[in-house]
C-alpha cells in the first residue's frame, strides 16, 4: 500500500513538472530579402567561400594601418572594458551552473559554556559549566522537478553568449573606426601635398607678377590678387594641418596612447579601393555579432519565463546532515556520539497577492521586447548594408564625373595661361582657372576618401570577418594577455 501511494505521488509530481518548463524557444522570424537592392550590376558577385575572414583591413594593403590595427587588440581600453564585462558574464554563468550540483558544507566547534541557574526546564543535576563539542557536515540538493534550475542555467548560458557577441561588436566597431580615421588622415596627407604644391606654384607666380609690375607690364591690382590667392592657399594649408592633427589624436586614443606622445608619419601613396565579397543577405544574420547578441538575449528572456513559472510549484530540497557531538572528552568521534538526518523538505508560497503571476507576465513582456529589439537590429543591419552600397555606387559615379571636371579645369587653365601670355585676357582669368583646378582636385580627393570610408562602412555592416560560432565565445588570440582569464 505504501509503495502504491509513493508511486502515485511520484507520478503526480512528474505530471506537474511538465507544466512549469520554459516555453519552447524559437528564433524570432524576420523577413530576409533574396538579394541586396543597391548591389546593382557594378558589384561583382562573389562565392560564399570568399567571404571576409579575420583581419579584413588587410584588403587595403597598407602596412602602417596593419600595425595600428594590431595595437587595438593590445592597448585599446574600450576593448579591455568589453572583455572585462565578458569575463564577468562568464563567471556568472559558471556560478549559475553550480545550481545543478549538490551543496556540501562542513563545520566543527569546541565551546566552553555556563548555563543560567534559572534557565527554564533546567534539571537539578545539570552542571553549571560544560563543554559542547561538535563536528559534522550537511548536504543539500534541489530536485529540479519544475525546470527552474534548468531554466536558470539556460538563461545564464545565453547571457554569456550575448556578452561574447557584444565583445565582438565592440572589437569590430573599434577596428572599423580606426580604419576610417586612418583613411581620413591619408586623405588629409594627399590634400596637404596638393596645397603645398599649389602654394609653391602661387609663390612663383607672385614673383613673376611682381617682376612684371616693376617692369610696368602688370598692374598693382594683379599683384594684390596674386598675393590674396597665395595667402588663401596658405590658410587652407594651416586648416588641413589642424584637421590632420585631430585625426591623428583620434587614432592615438584608439591604439591606447596619449595624443601628446603619438604621431603617424605623412604618406601620399594611394590606397586602392578594395573589392568586398558580400555574400547573400541570408548570411548577414550569422555574420553580424550585434544580431547574434540580440538573438541570445531573446533566448535568455525566454528561459526567464520558465524561472518565473516554476515559482508556482514547491521548492523541493533533498537534505542530508550528520556528525558527532559530546560534552567534552576525547571520545568525540565515537558511534554513540554520532547523529544524522536525511529527507526531503518542500517550501511553497501559498499566497502572494498575485506577485508570481505578475512576474510571469513581466518575463513574457521582456521576451517580447527582446524579440522586437532583435527584429529591429536585423532591419538596421540591412539598412546599413544598403546605405553603404548606394554610397559606394554614387561615389564611384561622382569620382568619374569629378575626374572629368579636373581634366576640363586643367585644360581651361592651360588656355587661360596662353591667352594671358598673348595679352588677350587679364591675369584675373588665370586666377579663376587656377582656383577651379584646385577646387576640383580637392573635391576629387574628398570623394576618394569618402568612397574608401564607405567601403569600411560596408565591411562593418556585413560583420567584418566575424561569423557566429557554435558556442558564442570570443577567441583569446586577439585579447591582451594580461586581460585573459
Amino acid at each position: 500500500m505504501r509503495k502504491t501511494c509513493f508511486a502515485l505521488a511520484v507520478a503526480q509530481l512528474l505530471a506537474l513538472a511538465g507544466c512549469a518548463t520554459s516555453p519552447p524557444y524559437v528564433t524570432p522570424k524576420v523577413t530576409v530579402p533574396d538579394q541586396y537592392r543597391e548591389m546593382g550590376p557594378w558589384q561583382v558577385a562573389k562565392p560564399s567561400d570568399q567571404m571576409l575572414r579575420g583581419d579584413w583591413w588587410k584588403l587595403l594593403n597598407d602596412p602602417v594601418l596593419d600595425g595600428l590595427e594590431e595595437r587595438i587588440n593590445v592597448s585599446n581600453q574600450d576593448l579591455a572594458g568589453a572583455f572585462a564585462r565578458y569575463t564577468a558574464s562568464k563567471a556568472l554563468e559558471a556560478e549559475t551552473d553550480t545550481a545543478m550540483y549538490p551543496t556540501v558544507q562542513g563545520g566543527a566547534g569546541i565551546t566552553r559554556n555556563r548555563q543560567s541557574d534559572d534557565r527554564p526546564l533546567r534539571g537539578n543535576n545539570q552542571p553549571d559549566y560544560y563543554w559542547a563539542n561538535s563536528i559534522g557536515f550537511s548536504a543539500s540538493y534541489e530536485l529540479d522537478l519544475w525546470g527552474r534550475v534548468n531554466s536558470l542555467v539556460t538563461a545564464g548560458t545565453a547571457a554569456m553568449q550575448a556578452s561574447a557577441a557584444d565583445l565582438e561588436s565592440v572589437r569590430l566597431a573599434l577596428h572599423a573606426n580606426l580604419a576610417s580615421e586612418y583613411l581620413v588622415l591619408r586623405g588629409f596627407d594627399a590634400e596637404l601635398q596638393l596645397l603645398k604644391d599649389t602654394v609653391e606654384a602661387y609663390r612663383r607666380q607672385l614673383t613673376l607678377i611682381q617682376n612684371r609690375f616693376q617692369g610696368g607690364i602688370a598692374s598693382a591690382q594683379q599683384v594684390a590678387r596674386a598675393q590674396t590667392q597665395l595667402q588663401e592657399a596658405q590658410t587652407k594649408v594651416a586648416d588641413i594641418v589642424a584637421r590632420r592633427a585631430m585625426a591623428e589624436h583620434a587614432i592615438a586614443v584608439l591604439v591606447g596612447e596619449p595624443a601628446s606622445a603619438f604621431s603617424v608619419a605623412g604618406a601620399t601613396t594611394p590606397i586602392v579601393q578594395p573589392e568586398i565579397p558580400l555574400g547573400l543577405p541570408s548570411t548577414l544574420l550569422q555574420r553580424r555579432p550585434d544580431i547574434a547578441a540580440a538573438e541570445r538575449r531573446v533566448a535568455e528572456t525566454n528561459a526567464e519565463v520558465g524561472i518565473a513559472r516554476a515559482a508556482f510549484f514547491p521548492n523541493i530540497i533533498l537534505g542530508l546532515q550528520g556528525g558527532f557531538q559530546n560534552t567534552g572528552g576525547l571520545n568525540l568521534l565515537s558511534l554513540p556520539n554520532s547523529f544524522w538526518s536525511i529527507g526531503p523538505a518542500a517550501v511553497m508560497t501559498l499566497f502572494d497577492a498575485g506577485r508570481r503571476k505578475a512576474e510571469v507576465e513581466r518575463a513574457k513582456a521582456r521576451t517580447d521586447e527582446a524579440a522586437a529589439l532583435y527584429r529591429a537590429t536585423v532591419l538596421h543591419a540591412f539598412k546599413e548594408v544598403e546605405d553603404n552600397l548606394v554610397l559606394l555606387r554614387q561615389l564611384r559615379d561622382e569620382q568619374f564625373t569629378e575626374q572629368a571636371a579636373v581634366a576640363s579645369a586643367e585644360k581651361s587653365l592651360e588656355l587661360a595661361m596662353n591667352r594671358y601670355r598673348e595679352g588677350v585676357v587679364s591675369y584675373l582669368e588665370v586666377i579663376d582657372a587656377e582656383e577651379a583646378v584646385l577646387r576640383t582636385k580637392r573635391t576629387s580627393l574628398d570623394i576618394g576618401t569618402r568612397s574608401l570610408q564607405a567601403s569600411i562602412g560596408l565591411i562593418r555592416a556585413i560583420g567584418g570577418g566575424w561569423t557566429a560560432p557554435v558556442a558564442a565565445e570570443p577567441s583569446t588570440a586577439s585579447i591582451p594577455e594580461d586581460k585573459r582569464g
